[in-house]
């Protein structure tokens, strides 16, 4: 049975995001969101649509009635503008969440896809981490602002189906990249960081390029398009209800499930291999007086397997590609100027 038709209005809140512009080309790709099969693909831009205004959104809601709800904005960033802005972290994505799904619930949404993080799960969970994770430990403190409004998030959507049967589910995706990507100096992730911070040591001659921690924390990452691929699958093929659906280990209803790789390995490694790919020929040195983050965070992504889906794009594949994007973005914008 398909819990995605061809004939649905689908709204994805944040499509100019790298999560959600990924999402929206999953979606083409599959035919949905075609007027010509009677469907519709929502959009809005933040001047477009204010997520964190109630009202704006509860208007807008009411104008388009979406069948499908896709929540893909929040406010994202590293290690340090999580430590830099903790209030803004909890307050933004409280609200664009509670305005989007409530909203999506009263005005009749038949189903939501709401959009979590793998730094939902404690920091010292057991390896690869299982869903059943969720709130059996302390978080860890340089993204636990961004975490609680996660988990915030996937409680809504579960408290929402078991009082009023709305159908939300929730992906709790690893670490991304791809085409997209934030690569600011300092309010970017992991991966985008170090493209930067290789690509400009080739172009300045540098020796040596400094990275934060030890380099000995595990990472897996996802490609953004690969992400895009599993939030269409689920919309079409999972509902938690059905019998086949997977359950918790105690046989409870799942309403998150993890998606990623299943393959981890070193900050180390990954600054190699984006040396490689950025053609830095020099020393990579590392600042053991900045913060390492989580030690491990490798998801168990069996269970989405089960129903049928895993990740396409090889690391390597998609860190190439990644860096041709992020160098021809920086041509275009020298062109501008």
């Amino acid at each position: 049975m398909a819990f995605l038709h061809p004939s649905d209005r689908v709204f994805v809140a944040g499509h100019r995001g790298m999560a959600g512009g990924a999402i929206c080309r999953a979606l083409q790709r599959r035919g949905f969101g075609e007027a010509s099969r009677g469907g519709e693909l929502l959009l809005a831009s933040r001047q477009e649509l204010d997520l964190l205004d109630p009202l704006a959104v509860t208007t807008w809601m009411e104008q388009r009635r979406p069948d499908v709800v896709v929540l893909a904005a929040a406010r994202v960033g590293g290690i340090h503008a999580n430590n830099a802005f903790p209030a803004d972290f909890l307050l933004d994505n409280l609200k664009i969440q509670n305005h989007v799904i409530e909203s999506a619930w009263r005005q009749g949404a038949r189903r939501l896809l709401f959009l979590g993080s793998s730094c939902i799960y404690p920091k010292f969970a057991a390896q690869p981490i299982r869903e059943e994770a969720l709130l059996t430990g302390s978080l860890e403190p340089t993204n636990a602002w961004y975490a609680i409004a996660k988990i915030t998030g996937i409680k809504l959507c579960e408290a929402l189906r078991r009082q009023h049967g709305f159908d939300a589910i929730s992906l709790m995706p690893t670490n991304l990249s791809g085409p997209g990507d934030n690569y600011h100096p300092t309010n970017s992730h992991v991966l985008p960081a170090l493209i930067r911070r290789f690509h400009e040591a080739v172009e300045r001659g540098e020796p040596a390029v400094t990275c934060w921690g030890t380099g000995s924390p595990l990472r897996e990452f996802l490609h953004a398009d690969d992400l895009g691929e599993a939030c269409v699958f689920a919309l079409e093929h999972w509902n938690p209800d059905v019998p086949s659906a997977p359950r918790a280990d105690d046989g409870e209803v799942l309403t998150h499930l993890n998606v990623g790789t299943g393959v981890d390995l070193t900050i180390r490694a990954l600054a190699e291999a984006v040396a490689e790919a950025t053609e830095f020929k020099g020393e990579i040195l590392w600042d053991a007086s900045q913060p390492d983050g989580t030690p491990r965070k490798q998801l168990d992504v069996s269970r989405l397997a089960a129903l049928g889906w895993r990740a396409r794009i090889p690391l390597a594949e998609g860190l190439a590609s990644t860096v041709a994007l992020f160098r021809e973005q920086l041509q275009r914008d020298l062109v501008r100027l």
